[in-house]
């Protein structure tokens, strides 16, 4: 019960693993979470330009007011 089983063993090489095996895998699986959460935020920002537009970019014209001079 004290000691590390090979169950213990086998999870620490996994991790010992991914931190430290090959070319930077952890900075590689980071880089790109973060290049789609960026590309998530760029998309908000877009949609959120298109979907409200301008009284302008909608075509809508004020109507002379009418005179009530009389």
């Amino acid at each position: 019960m004290g000691g590390i089983s090979p169950i213990h063993w086998i999870i620490v090489a996994l991790v010992v693993l991914v931190l430290f095996g090959g070319r930077g895998k952890l900075s590689g699986l980071l880089g790109d979470a973060g290049k789609g959460i960026r590309a998530f935020r760029d998309g908000l920002k877009d949609e959120g330009k298109s979907s409200a537009p301008t009284d302008a970019a909608a075509g809508k014209v004020e109507a002379p007011k009418e005179d009530t001079r009389a």
